[in-house]
């Protein structure tokens, strides 16, 4: 690849840093939390996580989408969701400290709901915000010409993922730092030139797609927003989870890493090439 020397040289610059405790403080996150209401803002987090894999932040059922103007489009397939089935307590319970009339969970049942993109009509707040957003992402061509959706998603609490990559589908977003989008995307780049594990979260994946969100994000031009510290406290802490070695790690993994970069470029700039030669020709 033309490219992966590029990559290598970013690469090291960044390596050496992190050996050399030259790392600027993380980044802080900037979550996104949109003020608008709609259903999904006061579901668990297993919910809000089903929905937004599936490419949304704001999932209904039919009927909800009909009270805001909109229609489910003819031939969409339902996610489902858990709701708690609930009923009232009939008589006391003392053992359990219910009393007469207390609301129960006795279980939980699948309830379909559909996504924003799946249904048409009155527009909503934040969806033409949420369309520029992700247009004005870095590198987006290349995880759309990779046949991968782009979602964003209500990311309130510090607790929560900042983004997700779903095998060949994918790319969820909670917050807007740049660092995550990167990330996700050397997972796919990754996952394309079949180097990756096969287990998700697996801490060889996570240390590519960290440093190698950041190296791409350099390559780019972002110094800022590489997150050189929030990339190192990341990739030290995956990694001492499994009680190795971070930079060693980092060196041991440097080739697979420079390559997913490399690959992204390069299917950047044939992109590019492509656009170019249709508007000459």
């Amino acid at each position: 690849m033309k490219l992966y020397g590029k990559a290598e040289a970013v690469a090291q610059r960044i390596l050496e840093a992190f050996e050399q405790g030259t790392v600027p403080k993380a980044l802080a996150y900037m979550f996104i939390h949109r003020e608008v209401e709609c259903p999904t803002a006061s579901w668990s987090w297993r919910n809000r996580l089903l929905v937004a894999l599936n490419g949304t932040y704001d999932a209904r059922g039919y009927r909800q989408w009909q009270e805001v103007g909109r229609q489910v489009k003819k031939g969409e397939k339902a996610c489902h969701i858990l709701a708690p089935k609930v009923i009232k307590a009939k008589e006391d319970d003392e053992a359990r400290s219910i009393r007469a009339g207390d609301s129960i969970v006795t279980g939980f049942v699948a309830v379909p709901v559909f996504g924003l993109t799946q249904t048409e009509g009155e527009p909503l707040p934040h969806e033409h915000q949420d369309t520029a957003f992700i247009d004005s992402l870095p590198l987006v061509e290349v995880a759309r010409a990779w046949g991968l959706d782009i979602s964003l998603y209500n990311n309130a609490r510090e607790v929560e993922k900042a983004g997700f990559y779903r095998r060949g589908r994918r790319i969820a977003l909670g917050v807007t730092n740049l660092a995550t989008w990167t990330h996700e995307l050397v997972h796919a780049g990754d996952h394309r030139l079949e180097m990756n594990s096969q287990k998700p979260g697996s801490m060889d994946n996570e240390v590519v797609a960290e440093l190698g969100g950041a190296v791409l994000l350099e390559c780019l031009g972002y110094e800022i927003e590489s997150d050189r510290g929030g990339a190192y406290a990341y990739i030290r802490k995956v990694c001492e989870e499994e009680k190795q070695n971070p930079i060693s790690v980092c060196s041991a993994l440097l080739d697979r890493v420079c390559a997913c970069v490399a690959f992204i470029l390069e299917t950047a700039q044939g992109l590019a090439d492509q656009g170019h030669q249709a508007a000459t020709a």
